[in-house]
């Protein structure tokens, strides 16, 4: 009875190992685990927008003349681009005269309100200009990092075009102050002058609401204004990703349209959220990121207002760290795994992840260099299986 129970043992071995040596390796695409560059990042969509715009108003009730100008046409400070001829039954008329005065008194203080944000932009550019000169001087002892004197330049070509952006609201307040002094002056005269509306900035015209010569009332829309060199990019970003931005991080402006990718910082991350419902209908908590692009004007030159672009935004980067492709790294139990081939066997391995890249995954600890795993590995994979390279 022994002999025939040591029989039976041995008969099992051998049709274990004749099944296992007997079963196909199956054809699987492998990867060797390395030490890379390392990226840890995450992308969004986005919209270019205008820095600063500029809605050029009718501010009377009258007819606007023929507009020319056409949207892209380049314009200087100053120059006229509406021509509107008030009404004169509205200059007699009560009820408007006060309204008139009302708007006089809000133009002289939004005109004064202009004049002391201008002050405040004038002394944050000052500082900036400063803080620049600076570290630069210190940049070139080896004193400060360069990450941190290309901060201090994009903070100080940020507060040059915020003077300048208060240069122009200032003059557009001043404006809106002269249009209403000259209604308040036309009444009783029996028929209004022409009154010209002139551009407060250097830029051209972004959008032509009125074309021909038609009747507007006040506040109506004409023109919209702005400068193309001043362009940023607005990024609906999620919360759970917001979280781990600050200004002056890196991004890179992806899929724009032209050759490459333009590089980009974070600006600023607005504080308030909203809901926003996707296209799988999932309700998603996110919030505004604003980024300005960093380098020469002429790289971006062709990106226009409200212009679709993707955005990777760089969280960390590592010169050689060890790192895998991230379809090799799936989840088990509460913790992340892969399967490490050896002797042509698959083997279920847990790993410690350092962090997730677009395309690859960070290894904290689990694998070393030279180590070989599978790339996409299915629901049939199991461990211990015979696996081989694909073809």
């Amino acid at each position: 009875m022994k002999r025939i129970w040591m029989w039976a043992v041995a008969a099992a071995i051998v049709l274990a190992l004749v099944w296992g040596f007997a079963s196909p390796a199956r054809s699987m695409k492998l990867a060797e685990v390395v030490r890379a560059e390392y990226v840890e990042s995450f992308e969004e969509e986005g919209r270019t927008r205008l820095r600063e715009r500029y809605l050029i108003a009718s501010p009377v009730i009258g007819v606007v003349q023929r507009i020319a100008l056409e949207p892209g046409d380049p314009v200087r400070v100053g120059q006229v681009l509406a021509t509107v001829m008030p009404s004169v039954s509205v200059l007699l008329d009560p009820g408007r005269r006060a309204q008139a005065q009302a708007e006089l008194r809000a133009a002289v203080a939004a005109s004064e309100a202009a004049r002391q944000r201008l002050r405040e932009a004038q002394s944050a550019r000052a500082l900036a200009d400063s803080e620049h000169l600076r570290l630069r001087d210190l940049a070139a002892r080896g004193a400060v990092s360069d990450s941190a004197l290309d901060v201090a330049a994009a903070q100080s070509a940020q507060a040059r075009a915020g003077e300048r952006a208060a240069q122009a609201e200032r003059m557009a307040a001043q404006q809106r102050e002269a249009a209403t002094q000259a209604l308040l002056a036309q009444e009783g005269k029996g028929g209004g002058e022409s009154i010209a509306l002139q551009s407060p900035i250097d830029g051209v015209i972004i959008r032509r609401h009125v074309e021909s010569s038609v009747p507007v009332v006040s506040g109506q829309p004409l023109l919209e204004l702005g400068n193309p060199g001043q362009i940023e990019i607005e990024v609906e970003a999620l919360s759970t990703d917001a979280v781990k931005l600050r200004p002056g991080m890196a991004a890179k402006v992806l899929r724009w349209g032209g050759e490459g990718e333009l590089p980009a910082q974070v600006a600023r991350i607005e504080p308030g959220g909203f809901t926003k419902v996707s296209a799988l209908g999932v309700e998603e908590q996110r919030t505004r990121v604003i980024l300005q692009f960093v380098g020469e004007p002429a790289q971006w030159a062709a990106l226009g207002d409200a212009f679709r672009v993707e955005v990777e935004f760089v969280l960390r980067a590592e010169a050689a760290a060890l790192v895998v492709p991230a379809s090799a790294v799936f989840r088990q139990g509460n913790g992340w795994a892969v399967y490490a081939v050896d002797d042509g066997r698959a083997h279920l391995r847990e790993i410690a992840v350092g962090g997730f890249g677009a395309r690859q995954v960070e290894v904290a600890s689990g694998l070393n260099v030279g180590d070989t795993v599978v790339v996409f590995p299915d629901d049939q994979l199991h461990d211990g299986a015979r696996v081989r390279a694909v073809k």
